[in-house]
Order: C-alpha cells, then sequence, then structure tokens
C-alpha cells in the first residue's frame, strides 16, 4: 500500500517528525516522572512487605532518592542512545528501555532483605528478574496517561520512516 501523498521522501520525513516527538514528549516524562514512580513504587512495595523490619525499611527509605535519581539517570542515557541511532539500526524500544528502571529499586529492596512477591505465570516468564512485580507496563504507568500515546507515536512514526523507505530506489530500510 503506498502513502497517500506517494513521496517516499516527504513520507519519511513525516515519519522522522512523528518519532521525534514522541521522543522528546517521552525524555520529558521520563525525566519528570521517572524519580516519582521509582519512589512510588519502592513505598508500594515496602507497604505491602511483612517480613520487613524497621531497620530495613529505614535504610530503604535513606536510599530511595540517591537509587531514584540514579535509575532516572540511568533510562534517560539509554533513551536519548536509543533516540540517536537509525531507526533500522534500532534494537529496542523506548518501553523496553523504560520497563527498566526497575532495576535499581529491585537491587534496593533485595539488598534490603525485603523478600520476592507472589507473581502469576505470565509475569514470571515475561519479566524474570521483576521479583518485585514492579515492572511498568505502559509508559503511562510512569503517572501520566498521555505519556501512553506516545509509545504508539513512536512506532507510527519508525514504521512510517521504515515504510518511506523501502519505497525508494535502492531500499535504504
Amino acid at each position: 500500500m503506498r502513502d497517500p501523498d506517494d513521496d517516499p521522501i516527504r513520507t519519511e520525513a513525516r515519519g522522522r517528525q512523528l518519532m521525534a516527538d514522541a521522543e522528546e514528549a517521552i525524555v520529558r516524562g521520563v525525566e519528570r516522572l521517572g524519580p516519582q514512580w521509582v519512589e512510588r513504587t519502592v513505598r508500594a512495595v515496602l507497604d505491602a512487605a511483612v517480613d520487613v523490619d524497621a531497620e530495613a525499611s529505614a535504610t530503604v527509605l535513606a536510599d530511595l532518592g540517591a537509587v531514584a535519581r540514579a535509575a532516572t539517570d540511568r533510562v534517560l542515557a539509554a533513551l536519548r542512545a536509543l533516540f540517536a541511532v537509525d531507526p533500522v539500526d534500532h534494537r529496542a524500544t523506548p518501553l523496553e528501555i523504560v520497563r527498566s528502571l526497575r532495576r535499581e529499586p529491585t537491587q534496593l529492596l533485595a539488598r534490603s532483605g525485603v523478600p520476592p512477591v507472589p507473581r502469576d505465570q505470565y509475569e514470571t516468564r515475561s519479566f524474570p528478574d521483576d521479583v518485585y512485580g514492579i515492572v511498568p507496563r505502559s509508559l503511562a504507568d510512569l503517572g501520566d496517561e498521555e505519556l501512553g500515546h506516545q509509545m504508539l507515536a513512536w512506532g507510527i512514526g519508525k514504521t512510517t520512516v521504515l515504510r518511506a523507505r523501502s519505497a525508494l530506489p535502492g531500499d535504504r530500510g
């Protein structure tokens, strides 16, 4: 199926703009919401845990701000690296990268002796390292419903770019 304007170069530019707009929104959203998500998630795990003593809980809370910032900074660097690469060379999606926000909070909770939580078979199989069941299912899980739509916009943009390239002589995509 051909693009309505039948101009692959213009179509690719339109796809790149969709991607760029979504990328900017995703980075801004993670900058703004990443630390809050980490802190909110760790506090929820602590609140639900029954076998955690007060000292361990205090240690987690004392380290929580630094862990939230480190996780967010790492994810932002990974997102920026992804967005700097040509779409044909992507090896991950922004959601896969954002889902890794769980890494540092998981390490903090485990180091403090917080026991893993029961998870269903799907969660266990899909996210084996997410022993606290905290992985964000979508970008909206960070705390902004509108952010969730950016993943769809980014995917449409990337698909538009790749399809436009495949219509060019010599197929660059």
